[in-house]
């Protein structure tokens, strides 16, 4: 009988002991992006072009406040993305923690049925692109749809990934906006 109650005893410390483990801590838990801005400033000098998302309620609810802006032909633009947190306070700035994330994370860009297109400015320690930073070049009139999307955990060594290719990029999808855009 003595050995059955050790026994018993042992078996209900080893539940105490497991149930006392600390839950598993996420290492890498997403933040809330409320906000998306895209701040294209021309080479050559003169006003930034500002497109920005603006959702501060998440899905549903209110509709998301959306600026979109319009771009000079044959022009140069330096672009900076910023993503903010504005739903708590202080603001929390997400672009950081992308930046410090670097190779877990990529912007695609896709400016179809226009004469735009861009090239990434920034890179990550393995010298592959991030998006933060981009050069884009307008050509002729036109208009058309931008759409900038940022991935997690994309492959950055697949097939066109570097030059802004998705097709093979895998990973999840952190944010994706579309903006109207005008080349005039």
């Amino acid at each position: 009988m003595k050995s059955l109650n050790y026994i018993l005893l042992a078996f209900a410390a080893s539940i105490g002991l497991t149930s006392c483990e600390k839950d598993p801590q996420v290492p890498n838990e997403e933040e809330l992006i409320t906000t998306f801005i895209y701040t294209l400033t021309p080479q050559a000098g003169g006003d930034p072009v500002i497109f920005s998302f603006r959702d501060l309620d998440g899905s549903g609810g209110l509709e998301p406040v959306i600026v979109q802006g319009r771009l000079d032909t044959h022009s140069i633009y330096n672009g900076v993305v910023q993503l903010l947190n504005e739903s708590v306070t202080p603001v929390i700035d997400i672009t950081s923690e992308v930046a410090a994330e670097a190779r877990e994370h990529q912007f695609f860009y896709t400016f179809p049925d226009s004469n735009t297109s861009y090239v990434y400015t920034d890179t990550d320690a393995d010298n592959n692109p991030i998006g933060i930073s981009t050069r884009v070049t307008t050509g002729d009139p036109s208009d058309g749809l931008m759409t900038v999307l940022l991935r997690h955990l994309p492959d950055k060594f697949a097939a066109g990934v570097k030059t802004g290719d998705i097709t093979n990029a895998g990973g999840e999808t952190d944010i994706e906006v579309s903006f109207i855009f005008e080349v005039e």
